[in-house]
């Protein structure tokens, strides 16, 4: 596909987007460029590219023909306008922020995450001198509250692991836009198919392509993409796009490249100095995995509602969180905002508590107990023994994490095979 290809629509968009068949080759199938420089014409030629006078390949960490056919591809799924691959969907989140913070500068983030990237905020950015504010983003004057001068983004998720939990993003967005900085949404839970923040509000999206994406649990990686919708000279806060850069001979990002400059800057400075980039082994096999993800979503989400449907009403569980429940807090917003499915991870609470949850993952067969999601097979795992362990109990809680809490990846086999391998654990289990 070409810039000035139809608007095609999603299902083409993921096989296609992104990549027209090899000029010397013909190849219709992405090749992996397995290669880690790319020869100069001449020196003038050298020289445009690395004064972004002229886009081309130089080294294989700032850019790659088979992770640029991925990121193209991502970046039209999600109507973005640019989009960086990273090594994995940390590395992603890493990068997303980079551009934007300083030592002494901080962030809002939901309570509403994923364990690793509670410990990554808390305290791997700790070190860089970002301070993370988590507030309940249910609540908008608390979220409000917790911006100041030195605010520089807010971050949550589309759909929470682990608890399924769907976020407001118009009105999250509306409170970004009043603080003037830029909403960042983990969309990984339910990608770009199910869900699209930036029609939302949200201005970068990050992904962890390990996952759905990928869909077979072969391959890391992480991405970035950019909305275009955010006015970086605007307010002065954030200067590494707007003022000339010394790590760069003094350019400008946002003079040189306009609403381009925060992708700009992720390639020429992110990639360059943070290393954190994807290969092209991974990016090829991603992309495979991209060419049948609503075919795969749409049994996720099909699997996913009668396996929640069934534990809702089994004796032993005293409560399932999926959005895609009619009796779900969250249902409403995931009409809204993820109208083809809530997406396939929930959780369910089972009487028994702690001891409990670990009997039920010791005593699956078919499930596989393992610290992963979106995967074509089925996944369970007790969160609060493992994904969310170094957690205080009120992070947990507040997290959807607590003792009784076991964590589902709903996988495309039959459901009835899924039902009856939790029934026959949870009987085990006592």
């Amino acid at each position: 596909m070409t810039d000035d290809a139809p608007n095609y629509g999603f299902d083409t968009q993921q096989v296609h987007a992104g990549y027209t068949p090899d000029p010397t080759t013909g190849a219709r199938q992405v090749p992996i460029y397995q290669t880690t420089a790319y020869q100069f014409q001449d020196a003038d030629h050298a020289a445009r590219l690395f004064n972004l006078e002229e886009l081309g390949f130089i080294y294989t960490r700032i850019g790659n023909p088979t992770v640029a056919a991925l990121q193209n591809r991502v970046c039209a799924l999600e109507g973005g306008i640019g989009a960086v691959a990273a090594s994995s969907g940390h590395a992603a989140q890493m990068m997303a922020l980079f551009p934007l913070m300083s030592p002494g500068d901080n962030f809002i983030a939901s309570t509403r995450l994923y364990g690793g990237s509670v410990n990554q905020f808390n305290f791997a950015f700790k070190r860089f001198g970002w301070e993370v504010r988590f507030v309940d983003t249910d609540d908008l004057d608390a979220v409000r509250a917790a911006c100041d001068g030195r605010t520089r983004a807010i971050f949550t998720e589309s759909i929470a692991n682990p608890g399924g939990y769907v976020t407001d993003m118009e009105a999250i967005a509306g409170v970004a836009k009043e603080a003037g900085v830029p909403y960042i949404v983990d969309n990984t839970s339910a990608s770009p198919y199910l869900c699209r923040p930036f029609e939302h509000g949200a201005n970068i999206v990050v992904h962890s392509t390990t996952k759905y994406m990928s869909g077979n649990a072969t391959t890391m990686g992480g991405m970035i993409v950019d909305s275009g919708t955010f006015d970086w000279a605007t307010g002065g806060k954030f200067p590494a796009l707007t003022t000339p850069c010394d790590a760069y001979h003094g350019l400008n990002f946002h003079e040189a490249t306009g609403a381009m400059c925060y992708t700009f800057y992720e390639i020429a400075i992110c990639l360059r100095d943070l290393g954190a980039c994807q290969a092209p082994m991974n990016a090829f096999q991603t992309l495979m995995g991209l060419e049948t993800l609503s075919l795969r979503m749409d049994k996720h989400v099909a699997n996913a509602k009668i396996v929640a449907e069934h534990l809702q009403n089994h004796p032993a569980v005293e409560y399932v969180s999926y959005a895609g429940l009619a009796s779900s807090p969250s249902a409403a917003k995931a009409a809204k905002y993820c109208p083809k499915g809530a997406g396939a991870i929930f959780t369910f609470g089972l009487k028994g508590g702690y001891e409990a949850g670990k009997a039920v993952v010791n005593n699956v067969k078919l499930f596989s107990h393992l610290a992963n999601l979106g995967d074509a097979r089925s996944l369970i795992i007790h969160s609060a023994s493992t994904t969310h362990r170094q957690l205080s109990d009120e992070q947990r809680k507040a997290a959807g994490a607590s003792d009784e809490v076991v964590r589902l990846s709903i996988g495309i086999e039959d459901p009835k095979d899924l039902i009856a391998d939790l029934d026959q654990a949870i009987a085990a289990a006592g």
